[in-house]
């Protein structure tokens, strides 16, 4: 029997879910490893300290005196006062915690420099916004730019955080500035180092996505080869049995037989019009998505485990319904592990829930993350090519129908809006230097990040690619459990940022010495 009540805050994409368990389970991890330095007498925590400070909420107009809380954490355990450098974490789509100065593969990198850790919250994430932000009249002042941009003669957010440090710890050009951030804050990480290069002298940019993209359709594509390489346990069989599935749930859908999809998939409603099924189908693809994403992180399936799902032989079933049926066990098996009842693949609640302007302490990054993707960079996750492994139904003409819905940004407005970003940042060849841009072969996001070296004004971007691992796999702190391949590149990111934090300190000896 399909259950037709609507379960509450169960309309959130897959993806968005498992992104969720992989940082909750990355803060189990930084509870446990705090745990383990308790015990041997090292209490990090007691040096860490939270605070706010108030940022103008129109870094372009000085008229508008607004202003909005942004909260900021500084770990001082490590520092060595008062010429030690100063690691920045530069904070995404997200809320910031108080592990993000205490745990992760730059605090190890802080420890090892004796450097000063800070973690700075994004403007309308998080707490750092006000009660009314999240109204549509208000998103206006939330943009990467006014995270990041210097316009006429104003400071913004990291600028003015900068400088409230600096004032608050009596620091001086004597302290070397690097910044780290991956996925958004990765390109917010080497955005910041090419607009404020007097600021921070260089960056960690991990799985940075700085290329927008409208049409992202290389996501999925990228998804289907994660699926066929054989080092990360993929197969041709693989994701073969991945399309077979799919065109069989496409089939069932479009021949009348809803009703038995939903009791199949374990659905909250019957997906009687398009929208609900586009809906199915989409939260069917971010298990795959999820999958290759987050591979190995250990919060769902890893691809080599999903591919054996994918390509086990049923006696029960044949042709296209043992594709299906393997389908259907792969989303019993994600059922397993989340706390929902269901599936719920409401268009309509999915809508009403991005429509909802109030705040959740914390938590909303929906509705706002879905504004900068229509203001700013896409990202849109579309199936319309013919190598993607999953459903054509979803389109860009149907993934970008929130932009007018919600905001009444009109579709056709949104290329312009894409060539504005990357003008503005460069694209795939930003303008930045002294940046490292770290990225994982299967991760899709690579499509949109800097994978080549390149150099530019007499300064090397370089990148370190990681042939077998997955999105912001370099973050994490030393794991015994890394692939051989990520503790190599984790020591590659350790020499560059030992060799910057040396090349300051011989540049300002050299300043001194004229």
């Amino acid at each position: 029997m399909v259950k037709e009540e609507k379960v509450k805050n169960c309309s959130r994409r897959i993806l968005k879910k498992i992104k969720e368990r992989v940082r909750n389970l990355q803060l189990q991890k930084a509870k446990q490893l705090l745990l383990t330095r308790a015990a041997s007498g090292r209490q990090p925590l007691q040096h860490v300290k939270e605070g706010r400070i108030h940022q103008q909420l129109d870094h372009f107009n000085r008229q508008d005196v607004n202003t909005f809380p942004q909260r900021f954490f500084v770990n001082e355990a490590f520092w060595q006062s008062p010429d030690g450098p100063v690691f920045l974490f530069i904070g995404g789509e997200g809320p910031i915690f108080d592990f993000d100065v205490l745990a992760g593969h730059h605090v190890d990198m802080a420890e090892e420099h004796g450097a000063l850790l800070l973690a700075l919250e994004h403007r309308f994430y998080g707490d750092s916004i006000n009660p009314d932000g999240l109204k549509t009249e208000n998103l206006a002042d939330l943009s990467s730019q006014q995270a990041l941009v210097l316009a006429s003669y104003q400071l913004v957010d990291l600028a003015v955080f900068h400088q409230y440090i600096s004032q608050s710890f009596n620091l001086s050009h004597r302290n070397t500035w690097l910044s780290f951030g991956g996925s958004y804050s990765g390109a917010l990480s080497a955005w910041f180092r090419g607009k404020f290069p007097h600021l921070v002298y260089g960056a960690v940019a991990s799985s940075a996505p700085v290329k927008a993209k409208l049409d992202f359709s290389a996501y999925s594509n990228t998804v289907g080869t994660s699926l066929v390489n054989e080092a990360v346990g993929g197969s041709e069989k693989c994701l073969s049995g991945v399309r077979e599935a799919f065109a069989a749930v496409e089939a069932a859908l479009m021949g009348g037989n809803a009703s038995q999809v939903a009791v199949d998939f374990g659905c909250c409603q019957i997906p009687k019009d398009r929208d609900d099924q586009i809906e199915l189908l989409q939260n069917l693809a971010d298990i795959f998505m999820g999958t290759v994403q987050y591979n190995e992180e250990g919060v769902l399936l890893s691809i080599n485990e999903v591919c054996g799902v994918m390509t086990n032989k049923s006696e029960a079933y044949e042709g296209e319904l043992e594709a299906y049926s393997r389908l259907v066990k792969l989303a019993q098996i994600y059922h397993s592990t989340s706390e929902e009842p269901c599936l719920d693949i409401s268009h309509e609640k999915t809508m009403k829930d991005l429509m909802d302007t109030s705040l959740h302490p914390g938590r909303r990054v929906e509705r706002q993350w879905t504004y900068q993707t229509c203001t700013e960079f896409g990202f849109y996750q579309t199936c319309e090519d013919a190598t993607c492994p999953f459903s054509g139904m979803v389109t860009l003409q149907v993934e970008t129908e929130v932009c007018p819905m919600l905001f009444g940004i009109s579709q056709h407005s949104l290329p312009g809006r894409i060539a504005f970003t990357n003008n503005y940042y460069g694209g795939d060849n930003p303008y930045t230097h002294r940046v490292l841009y770290v990225n994982g072969g299967i991760d899709p996001w690579k499509e949109l990040s800097v994978v080549r070296d390149r150099t530019e004004g007499g300064e090397d971007d370089q990148i370190i690619f990681i042939e077998d691992t997955a999105h912001c796999a370099d973050m994490a702190s030393r794991r015994a459990t890394d692939r051989r391949s990520l503790k190599t590149a984790k020591e590659e990111i350790e020499k560059h940022v030992a060799s910057w934090l040396k090349s300051a300190a011989k540049e300002k000896l050299e300043k001194r010495a004229v």
